[in-house]
């Protein structure tokens, strides 16, 4: 099933990636790309399996995305080395385990490029304390590999041991942030591109100056790494998870000068423009701040066309995208009032269609 995965071809599928994005933007006055390879191997920090039991034997599947087969996967090339051993030593310690293995259906592992890991193993049936007896003692085992923590999950069960997150560190440039990424919430899962494109949006926004406004903020990946550059960060997420990881991601890392709302850039659109008043803005006045750089990472689906109108208004956008077709449809539209300074590809997943886009937009 991993047949299209290459090393030896990785520079060729990169260059092809960058000239289907040409293509793609060539209606566009684009400057040449800025491009941003990955690891060609063991990138990827976390994966997820479904779990197949045959008699007494049983191993890891996927299914393929286009026939839906199965198939079994023994090793994950492309996932972190931490995670290809933690799945063999998992399924190991488990198989003759009737507390661990009755019933688990999916295992989803969560690595860190410092070195940690979570494991969630989720069942179909009940989660007793003979489990959670069991658990203990495999987390005990698999810490021969790395610091772990384990998660039980079943029906409105969820057991912790003994955290439901790991702490990440990214080098960029010359600083080290520390990120809390916790369980089942959104972090970008090629930490080695991630440290790149928050150090190109890091020099994006060197002589910046004043505030930035961050939509889509996230665990605060962008905010924390950017603050340095500005007199005040402003981020606005509308999941509490996030928000919280956010918090505690400001704290870790000492920055002073960023606040964190929990909010859609809709809602924020409304409370600029007075439009509407919000218990969670209070203590807030969004009249201080100066609206010149503006930094957003939406989902796939991109900017709605208010959303789109709230940008518009900042002299500097940076815009990170996951999807280079919504990306395009707005930038038909920002591009009436901004000139496309900058563009740059992320291969945060190589061997596949998928590309991160990074661009930075100045007003005309």
């Amino acid at each position: 099933m991993f047949s299209h995965i290459h090393p030896d071809n990785y520079e060729q599928q990169l260059s092809e990636k960058n000239q289907e994005m040409t293509a793609l933007f060539s209606c566009f006055n684009i400057p040449a790309a800025e491009i941003f390879p990955s690891e060609p191997l063991n990138y990827r920090l976390r994966a997820e399996f479904r779990v197949w039991h045959q008699g007494d034997d049983l191993y890891y599947i996927m299914f393929n995305s286009e026939t839906k087969e199965k198939f079994r996967v023994d090793e994950f090339p492309v996932a972190s080395q931490l995670i290809n051993q933690a799945m063999k030593a998992l399924l190991i310690a488990i198989k003759d385990l009737k507390e661990l293995r009755y019933k688990l259906f999916q295992v989803d592992f969560l690595s860190t490029l410092s070195g940690e890991l979570l494991i969630s193993m989720l069942y179909h049936k009940p989660l007793e304390p003979t489990w959670e007896d069991a658990a203990k003692a495999l987390k005990i085992e698999l810490s021969a590999i790395a610091p772990v923590d384990i998660i039980g999950r079943a029906k409105k069960q969820k057991i912790i041991l003994d955290k439901d997150y790991v702490m990440e560190s990214l080098q960029v440039g010359d600083n080290k942030f520390t990120y809390q990424q916790v369980e089942n919430s959104f972090t970008q899962p090629n930490g080695n591109v991630n440290e790149q494109m928050l150090l190109w949006a890091q020099k994006a926004t060197v002589d910046a100056g004043g505030d930035l406004i961050e939509l889509y903020c996230g665990n605060g990946n962008f905010s924390v790494a950017l603050a340095q550059n500005f007199t005040r960060v402003l981020g606005t997420e509308i999941s509490k998870t996030s928000v919280k990881s956010a918090q505690v991601n400001i704290k870790a890392n000492n920055i002073d000068n960023i606040n964190i709302v929990r909010m859609s850039s809709e809602e924020f659109s409304q409370a600029m423009n007075g439009e509407r008043k919000f218990r969670r803005l209070e203590g807030f006045d969004l009249t201080t701040y100066n609206y010149d750089t503006v930094l957003v990472d939406p989902p796939r689906a991109g900017l709605d066309k208010d959303s789109v109108e709230l940008v518009s208004r900042f002299n500097k956008i940076i815009y990170i995208s996951c999807n280079p077709n919504t990306l395009k449809e707005n930038l038909t539209d920002l591009t009436k009032t901004h000139t496309i300074e900058k563009f740059a590809l992320f291969d945060q997943f190589p061997y596949t269609s998928h590309i991160e886009v990074g661009v930075v937009l100045t007003r005309k």
